[in-house]
C-alpha cells in the first residue's frame, strides 16, 4: 500500500518507554483498568455483539457519544459515506478509555475481521486524568485491537477539540494526549490522522454550528469529519 502522505510517521517500535511501557510493565490506573457500565449502556454494547456476530464487517467505528452520533446527527452523512460498506457503528456515549477496554474484551469484536477500524476515545478522561494516562488507556485500545483482529489496519483520530477556545482547559488535556498517540502511528498497522483543526476557526475557536454545545457534532461537523478521512479510508480498505 502506497505512503499516505498526510499522515505522521513515527516508529511503532519507538513507542516502548516513549508513551507508555507494555504488558506487565505498565503502570495501572483508573485509565487502562477495565469497568463495564450498566442499564441502557449494557445493551448498547450486547447490540453491539448481536450485530457483530451475523458478520459481514469491513469497517467499524469506536469511540464515545461523538462516535455514537453517527446515528443521531450524522445519519444522512453516515448513509452516504458508509451506507454501503458494511460499516458498523461501536461507539457508546459517555464512554472513556477503560469502558471501551471492557467492551473490547467482552464481545465488541468477537469473530469478525474489519479491514479498517476508526478509533477516537479519551475526551471524557479529560477531566480526571492526565494526558499521559489517557494515551496509556488509548494505546491499550490499540493493543487489544491489534491482538484481537491482526489484519485490521487502525485509523487513530486524534481527540477532537473542545470548548470555547484555546483556553479551555480539557482542550488542553486533549491537544497533550494527541502529542503522545501520534507516535503510535508506524504506517503499517496504525495510522494517525488529526482532523481537529477543520472544526476551529483561524483563533482556534469553535463555532456553535460545528459543535452547538462545544462538544457534540452537528451534521455539518459529521460532513467535515467524512470528508477528512475519506482519502485515507480509500486507501486502508484498498477500495
Amino acid at each position: 500500500m502506497k505512503r499516505i502522505d498526510h499522515f505522521r510517521m513515527a516508529g511503532f517500535c519507538c513507542l516502548i518507554g516513549v508513551v507508555v511501557l507494555q504488558g506487565s510493565d505498565m503502570k495501572e490506573h483508573e485509565a487502562v483498568t477495565p469497568v463495564s457500565r450498566p442499564g441502557a449502556k449494557r445493551l448498547r454494547h450486547e447490540r453491539f455483539n448481536a450485530r457483530v456476530s451475523q458478520g459481514n464487517v469491513d469497517l467499524v467505528f469506536i469511540g464515545d457519544s461523538i462516535t455514537e452520533g453517527w446515528e443521531e446527527e450524522g445519519k444522512k452523512v453516515w448513509q452516504k459515506f458508509y451506507g454501503s460498506r458494511n460499516a458498523v457503528n461501536l461507539g457508546i456515549g459517555g464512554d472513556r478509555t477503560q469502558h471501551v477496554i471492557w467492551r473490547l474484551d467482552h464481545g465488541n469484536l468477537k469473530g469478525i475481521k474489519p479491514k479498517v477500524a476508526v478509533l477516537m476515545i479519551g475526551t471524557n478522561n479529560s477531566a480526571d486524568n492526565s494526558p499521559q494516562e489517557i494515551a496509556d488507556g488509548i494505546t491499550r485500545i490499540v493493543h487489544q485491537i491489534r491482538d484481537k483482529t491482526p489484519q485490521t489496519r487502525i485509523l487513530l483520530l486524534a481527540i477532537f477539540p473542545r470548548g470555547k477556545d484555546p483556553a479551555d482547559s480539557r482542550r488542553q488535556v486533549n491537544q497533550k494526549t494527541n502529542v503522545l498517540i501520534q507516535k503510535l502511528n508506524d504506517n503499517k498497522h496504525v495510522y494517525y490522522q488529526d482532523i481537529g483543526q477543520q472544526f476551529l476557526t483561524d483563533k482556534g475557536q469553535l463555532n456553535l454550528d460545528i459543535m452547538p454545545d462545544l462538544l457534540h457534532l452537528s451534521e455539518k461537523a459529521y460532513q467535515i469529519w467524512a470528508e477528512a478521512i475519506e482519502a485515507s479510508l480509500i486507501q486502508l480498505l484498498k477500495e
